[in-house]
């Protein structure tokens, strides 16, 4: 039953590895030229892709691994063939996931393994800068192409094939809903779930001119808040100003409003040193600025986090699809 197993995925499972192959001898390749360095720039489309690579496998592996698992029998009637023998549901649906889901597993650690060990001076490079524009590892793009995470992703993407295709019966919906389904899931972890892991730190700050980096309006000029610098290596959840009392202010108060010029002023473009130096009069009325943030010293917790949650919930897929495969016939 083991050999079958293998026999009906590894054309899929070979195309990833090959896949694999040619991603991993291309980083052992660039990956020497990066250490030392102190600007990536002439690196950005390489490190893109490894991020996009890392957040297609656990789809591959889901659309192409998981979703034809048992469709493609259910749809051929060769899964009656099987149960007549003397294997059991049980025991087709268990050799089936024994041999997919060490797959899954090993093929996005070998990539993720790579691709963290590549990028590692980039990493470190990030992990001191503070311009707000360089991605760190623990930022919410990043996160889910490094370290452990992606085993998860790819555990959780075969098993969502699986537990869809039984479901729906049918391999082109399966994949469809499967794809649908992970995207979402993409999606909606880094946004309502990984933020809330571990409490985030919160740190009021003091609001100088020198430390203003952005500042926000709308489409009639008013503004509406300003950002200032957060600690090196974080991923910054807010950033915001808060009254003398505490309280969140937006848009900001009438005393500031004239420090940008409005839509259809005449004269040149302002001075940003000006416009900065205006704007810390919040400073000055008892106004700062509140950061709320995951450190980066947080990257290992949270990975750890992720991935016991990403299992936790593909057991529970698991448990189900041991659940419906009674139902089928």
């Amino acid at each position: 039953m083991t050999w079958l197993a293998w026999r009906q995925l590894r054309v899929p499972a070979l195309a990833v590895f090959a896949a694999l192959l040619v991603i991993g001898v291309v980083l052992a390749i660039t990956g020497p030229d990066l250490v030392g360095r102190t600007n990536f720039s002439d690196q950005d489309t390489l490190y893109g892709g490894t991020i996009l690579a890392l957040y297609l496998l656990p789809a591959a592996i889901g659309l192409f691994w998981g979703a034809p698992m048992i469709t493609r029998e259910l749809e051929h009637g060769t899964h009656s063939l099987v149960w007549n023998q003397t294997i059991t549901r049980k025991r087709w649906l268990t050799t089936k996931l024994a041999v997919g889901v060490p797959a899954a597993a090993l093929a996005a650690g070998l990539l993720s393994l790579g691709v963290t060990w590549w990028a590692s001076p980039i990493d470190t490079l990030s992990a001191s800068a503070t311009d707000g524009e360089t991605l760190s590892r623990i930022s919410p793009v990043v996160f889910a192409a490094r370290g452990i995470v992606p085993i998860g992703y790819a555990v959780f993407g075969l098993v969502l094939g699986v537990a869809v295709g039984m479901v729906l019966r049918r391999t082109v919906a399966a994949m469809a809903v499967t794809l649908v389904v992970l995207a979402a899931v993409l999606i909606a972890v880094p946004l309502f779930v990984r933020p809330y892991l571990l409490p985030a730190v919160q740190q009021d700050v003091a609001i100088a001119d020198s430390d203003i980096r952005n500042i926000y309006g709308n489409g009639s000029g008013q503004v509406e808040g300003i950002g200032v610098g957060a600690p090196a290596g974080v991923w910054l959840l807010a950033n915001e100003t808060v009254d003398p009392a505490g309280n969140v202010v937006t848009p900001l108060p009438d005393f500031v409003q004239n420090c940008v010029p409005k839509p259809g002023d005449k004269g040149g473009p302002p001075d940003p040193r000006g416009v900065n130096a205006c704007m810390a009069q919040l400073d000055t009325h008892g106004y700062h600025q509140r950061l709320s943030y995951q450190p980066g010293s947080r990257f290992w917790p949270l990975q750890w986090l992720e991935l016991a949650l990403l299992l936790a919930v593909s057991a529970l897929l698991t448990w189900f699809t041991f659940r419906r495969i009674r139902h089928l016939s």
